[in-house]
């Protein structure tokens, strides 16, 4: 089964105070390049998230690349190429979808592009949104 990683749902894998992080965490180990992906938009989302994290949970630039490695040497990156994000952004636009959930539709973009048969995020309302096509993927971890 080829499954596709959210940000939301690689986050947790690297916190353990996460509410998330067990299911998160086991879905990541069961992952391979052959049947798991993300977006390459979530390497840098997640680098982002997990270096402005609040207090003693904020990690420097140098261990959340470390994090970035693991999930480079697990998953397949999938990224979408100009006319894809046109594509993507047009169809956003025709359904209504605006501010950051453009991201949600560019995320779900990677994941039909990778063939994937689960979207595994902890957003489900959002990816639900996104037409029966994406909805049809999303579960959780």
């Amino acid at each position: 089964m080829n499954t596709f990683f959210d940000t939301s749902a690689l986050i947790p894998v690297f916190l353990e105070d996460h509410e998330h992080h067990e299911a998160s965490f086991a879905a990541f180990l069961k992952a391979d390049k052959k049947h798991a992906s993300c977006a390459a938009h979530s390497l840098a989302e997640a680098y982002s998230a997990i270096t402005r994290l609040p207090g003693k949970h904020r990690l420097s630039g140098d261990q959340a690349f470390l994090f970035i490695q693991s999930i480079r040497d697990r998953l397949k990156i999938v990224s979408l190429d100009g006319r894809e994000y046109v594509s993507a952004i047009e169809d956003a636009a025709a359904r209504g979808i605006v501010g950051g959930m453009i991201y949600d539709m560019l995320l779900a973009r990677c994941a039909l592009k990778a063939k994937a048969e689960t979207l595994y995020t902890w957003n489900v309302n959002h990816f639900q949104r996104l037409g029966p096509e994406v909805a049809r993927l999303v579960k959780t971890p």
